[in-house]
């Protein structure tokens, strides 16, 4: 079920959890109210800073909304993964960089689905910080 959420307040929340002193998590989100499935957005940003601080020491999250579409990149200083894998890393039980909080492998697979099912998109890139860029677009 679809309800306004503050996305702030949801990272904020979100990136205690999963840093854990594991990692340096920095976060630039607009303080904005967006209606969004709250639980399945919330496994989504779990999954991906979950990935991010497994594998780098830092971790940059940049989101806000411009013209109506909520953006978050999720930029980390790990190895990465070289460009021709990047779909592939999405696939179930790849190992490419793709493990959830459980190590089922899922993760990656999983914040794909929450996307599409928001009406959005992940894609991933080389990040400026040296590791793995992941891009959420999503319409509100």
């Amino acid at each position: 079920k679809t309800e306004a959420v503050n996305l702030a307040q949801m990272f904020n929340s979100v990136a205690s959890a999963v840093a854990r002193g594991k990692s340096h998590v920095a976060l630039d989100v607009q303080d904005v109210d967006v209606s969004i499935k709250p639980n399945a957005f919330r496994r989504l940003i779990s999954n991906l800073l979950g990935n991010a601080v497994r594998y780098a020491n830092n971790v940059k999250v940049k989101c806000g909304v411009e013209n109506r579409v909520l953006t978050i990149l999720v930029d980390d200083d790990g190895p990465g993964i070289p460009m021709h894998q990047h779909a592939a890393a999405f696939l179930p039980f790849d190992n490419a960089r793709n493990l959830d909080e459980t190590g089922t492998g899922l993760g990656l697979a999983i914040a794909l689905d929450i996307a599409h099912a928001h009406g959005g998109e992940i894609k991933l890139d080389e990040s400026p910080s040296g590791g793995l860029r992941a891009i959420v677009q999503i319409p509100v």
